[in-house]
């Protein structure tokens, strides 16, 4: 589990392709990396991944065709930025909201807009996501935690401060290209519960 509360902007250091699939080498730019060990959870642009070598402050990943099939993953090259957040501990701060690190699907920057210092994106998103994101509600894009300015015909918009566009690599973003999104995960117990509900009140 996690915030959405980026601790490291990182980069893709190795990629190589393996039956389709695909394992990446990432320098994490931790401050603290002592902590990181052989099967830990990373949220790695929001995608939740498990660590398969520690080399110093570097981290082995291997990433599987359903995850692939899922997520922009594909999309890292060499050199590419990437979210980091370590898993959460009962003694973290939960800045932003639970994240689960289970992507939904990919979103496409369709707008870029200056207001005052901050910056207003807009993502197409998949149309059967539309009913899950509600303004000023929380969603997570490249493992960020946000909150939805608006949704609107399957476009959201979020509005990026300059602490966020430093700190993360969305700042580096440009028209068209692809974020992982993962919707807030209690409304997905409430599209489950609610059939249940409204039989019990017939």
């Amino acid at each position: 589990m996690f915030t959405g509360i980026i601790q490291s902007v990182g980069q893709v250091v190795f990629k190589q392709q393996t039956k389709g699939d695909f394992s990446f080498v990432v320098k994490t730019n931790f401050k603290e990396v002592s902590d990181i060990e052989l099967g830990d959870s990373i949220a790695c642009n929001g995608v939740c991944l498990t660590v398969t070598e520690v080399d110093g402050d570097k981290i082995s990943l291997d990433v599987s065709l359903e995850t692939l099939s899922k997520t922009q993953v594909a999309d890292w090259q060499i050199g590419s930025a990437i979210n980091l957040e370590k898993s959460l501990t009962l003694k973290d701060k939960l800045g932003g909201h639970l994240v689960s690190g289970h992507v939904d699907a990919v979103a496409l920057c369709v707008g870029i807009e200056t207001s005052a210092r901050s910056t207003i994106y807009q993502f197409k998103i998949p149309q059967e996501l539309d009913k899950y994101i509600v303004k000023k509600g929380s969603v997570a894009l490249n493992g960020v935690s946000l909150t939805v300015n608006g949704i609107k015909d399957g476009v959201l918009s979020v509005n990026l401060i300059p602490h966020t566009l430093e700190q993360t690599n969305l700042g580096q973003l440009k028209l068209d290209d692809r974020v992982n999104i993962e919707i807030d995960t209690i409304a997905r117990y409430v599209e489950k519960m609610l059939p249940d509900f409204k039989s019990s009140l017939l």
